[in-house]
């Protein structure tokens, strides 16, 4: 979460952010884009233009809604529910703007309006009364102070109220263009809302008071103190029930309180991590536990409080097989709420936000609906084992079913990360995306990159131990231009203090322990990076001394089963003289055939986006034997005005084809492996209503080819939380069947 808001903070302050289909800026590979180049006739073939056709169906995972005007946002940091079973949800950050998302009935009913870009985000704290919304919010500097925006270096911490159905609903003395804010700190986000009868109340930890407003007027009524007040619910008399959030080594506690400000002698202080609370039809108050029990208390608090209840299985989504997903499995708790039926309502945000599970049960705890958005900078790769069954992300585990309609192929049947016996999971400390999945010596292994492409982590398996938990097994991390640590402050523990370094968990526990580190100063910059099907890892380096190729052969698997590696045993390879600044490797070891992007003497660079693919691929035969002369060599769309309209992102080679996807455009240019022609290009098709956010993450495509010819093409899609995939049947690829690659289907 740390991360994260310090992302967030670093990223409110660029001006004003982009709407809907837009993607954020992204500090290393600022804004992406180009135009076509043509292709040099000499040592090219040409590549013929080709349109998008209707030779594919386009279908998605990892969202209830496929998009349009419908999609569950990507984050709840909180959320309220009302007497009729309406939800109102709150969260810092959606890449589509739902950052207020309003449900029921297991529908999208709408959003709150104007709450992304121009300098605002959302909050964490959301609460509703008969005839207003009001919601936690941050306003940054952003446009003129003509305008009622913050100076420049200061935020300001609001509640903004809107009507019922999301409109703004300003009033006297209210701040911010259209006067709807309330302006209640500067000094950090507001983490509790709740109402009763016409005051609403505010829990501000900057100055460790609860504020009441009149709630027609906004003008505060009084305030009185609370240590590092939290979420607020109301009891059936009017009282207040507060979360006194950990301090220190305060623990957590939930205090009660009168409506005017008095301390009232009921407190619990049982709750390892209470995140949520609400109070149900019966007048007994719902605790989110979001510590190792993952689930939601229940107490009696009509005398002194006591625990009459738990709803939910012990232990949440590792209670049972571990990571398995069943209905009653919760993780990551971060909301609760009743309905005046008694129906329950849970919020989960996931660990380290790793995606919103939505979930109305009835009063006797069956489920009856749940939403999904589970997806966000992330792509998709199969288990080849299962003929692409089995769909992997970075967090999750799919199951999958090609027979039904687009949107619907797909199961959530695992949650791979275990935050407590796992702590020190590199996704909790770090942003990873795009996995790549891989059989290694008949043993599953997870490997996931980042979008800066600084690290390697990768993730082993153990089912009879950890069920669908995908446990810490390694990392390659470079070091800074400097030969200083990448990675500062306290993670991963007992790093070495200076160079590149790869972990190895010889001991199989998960944690980064001492000796468990084998380091090297090579050469720290930026690359691509790739995993070859015998499990040996690539990099490419954008050096400019020719030799910008690295080969970490695998050295077999430890008694833990790791995946060794070693600087000992690291192979440098020269650049083809063709690239000036190579980006991408694809190695196949069972062709023996090589495919590499990057820029090129002919086809430079114009700027230095880091993230892009280049504006040349090319394809080597015979490369363990050293030839560096390209069986082909095609130009891809890249930026050649600087507008950075058009520019390439990413690239998978499967089966018969090269798959290419830009950035802004989100289209997808397919090639033929044998020859470089273009053959087809992939658009978002009516499934998705058309759409796709920006694609700029290194690996935002991969591909792979069923055993019945046909093609699956995963790409990346955060504006709307989950990733894209094309279908592209056998007998619309417009070649012959070719070879049978590697994993038993795949191949270069």
């Amino acid at each position: 979460m740390q991360i994260f808001n310090r992302n967030i903070k670093k990223l409110s302050r660029i001006g004003n952010f982009r709407h809907g289909r837009g993607k954020i800026y992204k500090v290393i590979l600022s804004v992406l884009t180009g135009a076509i180049a043509s292709v040099v006739i000499a040592m090219y073939l040409s590549v013929r233009v080709v349109p998008a056709t209707n030779t594919h169906t386009t279908s998605w995972i990892g969202n209830t809604f496929g998009g349009g005007s419908k999609w569950v946002q990507i984050q709840v940091s909180s959320m309220y529910v009302t007497p009729d079973g309406t939800i109102y949800t709150n969260s810092p950050w959606d890449e589509g703007d739902r950052e207020v998302g309003i449900y029921k009935n297991g529908d999208v009913i709408g959003k709150a309006d104007d709450t992304h870009g121009w300098g605002r985000l959302g909050g964490v704290a959301v609460t509703a009364d008969k005839k207003y919304l009001y919601i936690a919010m941050q306003q940054s500097p952003s446009g003129s102070a003509k305008e009622d925006n913050p100076p420049e270096g200061t935020n300001w911490y609001c509640v903004r109220r809107y009507n019922l159905s999301g409109k703004p609903a300003p009033f006297p003395g209210g701040r911010g263009w259209d006067k709807s804010m309330l302006i209640v700190s500067t000094k950090t986000e507001l983490t509790g809302l709740a109402t009763t009868g016409d005051e609403l109340y505010v829990s501000d930890p900057a100055t460790n008071l609860v504020h009441v407003y009149n709630t027609e007027t906004m003008q505060e009524l009084r305030h009185f103190s609370v240590a590092n007040p939290g979420q607020i619910a109301v009891d059936t008399l009017m009282n207040l029930w507060i979360i006194q959030n950990k301090n220190g080594n305060t623990p957590a506690k939930i205090l009660h309180y009168s409506k005017q400000g008095n301390l009232l002698p009921k407190v619990i202080n049982d709750v390892v991590k209470p995140t949520a609370i609400a109070v149900n039809n019966q007048g007994r108050l719902l605790v989110a536990e979001n510590g190792p029990r993952q689930q939601i208390l229940i107490y009696n608090i009509t005398n002194k409080p006591v625990q009459v209840g738990t709803f939910g299985i012990k232990g949440g989504i590792y209670g049972g097989i571990p990571g398995e997903v069943k209905d009653l499995k919760f993780y990551g708790l971060s909301g609760v709420g009743t309905d005046a039926e008694g129906n329950i309502y849970i919020g989960i945000d996931g660990f380290n936000r790793s995606g919103v599970d939505l979930k109305k049960f009835s009063p006797s705890g069956a489920l009856q609906w749940q939403l999904l958005g589970l997806e966000f900078v992330d792509n998709a790769d199969v288990d080849a084992t299962t003929d692409g069954v089995d769909v992997f992300t970075k967090h999750e585990h799919f199951v999958m079913d090609y027979t039904k309609p687009a949107g619907k192929q797909w199961t959530y049947k695992g949650y791979t990360l275990n935050a407590f016996k796992y702590p020190q999971d590199p996704r909790l400390h770090t942003s990873p995306d795009a996995p790549w999945f891989r059989n290694i010596k008949g043993k599953p292994f997870l490997f996931l990159t980042n979008m800066y492409e600084d690290n390697l982590q990768i993730y082993r398996f153990q089912k009879s131990t950890d069920g669908e938990i995908a446990i810490p097994s390694g990392m390659f991390v470079i070091s800074t231009a400097e030969g200083k640590p990448l990675l500062s402050g306290n993670w991963p523990p007992n790093q070495p203090s200076s160079g590149e370094w790869i972990w190895r968990d010889s001991n199989g526990n998960g944690a980064f322990d001492r000796g468990e580190y084998d380091s090297s100063k090579d050469y720290p910059y930026l690359g691509g990076w790739w995993v070859d099907s015998k499990g040996d890892v690539w990099k490419t380096l954008r050096t400019q001394d020719g030799v910008g190729i690295r080969h970490y052969p695998l050295q077999g698997l430890d008694a833990k089963g790791n995946p060794i590696y070693t600087y000992k045993s690291i192979e440098k390879q020269k650049t083809p003289s063709i690239f000036t600044d190579i980006r991408r490797i694809e190695y196949y070891p069972a062709t023996d055939t090589m495919y590499l992007s990057g820029f090129t003497k002919e086809h430079p660079a114009v700027g230095d986006d880091a993230g892009i693919v280049g504006s040349e691929i090319a394809r080597f035969n015979n490369w363990s034997k050293g030839n560096t002369i390209p069986h082909w060599r095609i130009v891809i769309p890249y930026d050649t005005t600087g507008k950075r309209e058009v520019q390439t992102a990413a690239m998978s080679v499967e089966g018969d084809y090269v798959f290419a996807v830009t950035v802004k455009t989100k289209e997808v240019y397919v090639y033929k492996t044998a020859t470089g022609e273009q053959v087809q290009k992939l658009t978002p098709g009516p499934e998705v209503a058309g759409e796709s956010g920006w694609v700029d993450i290194p690996y935002g495509i991969r591909a792979f080819r069923r055993s019945n010819g046909e093609y699956l093409v995963f790409v990346e899609e955060d504006d709307k939380g989950k990733v894209i995939m094309y279908q592209i049947p056998r007998r619309n690829t417009g070649v012959g069947s070719g070879g049978v690659g590697e994993w038993g289907k795949r191949g270069g």
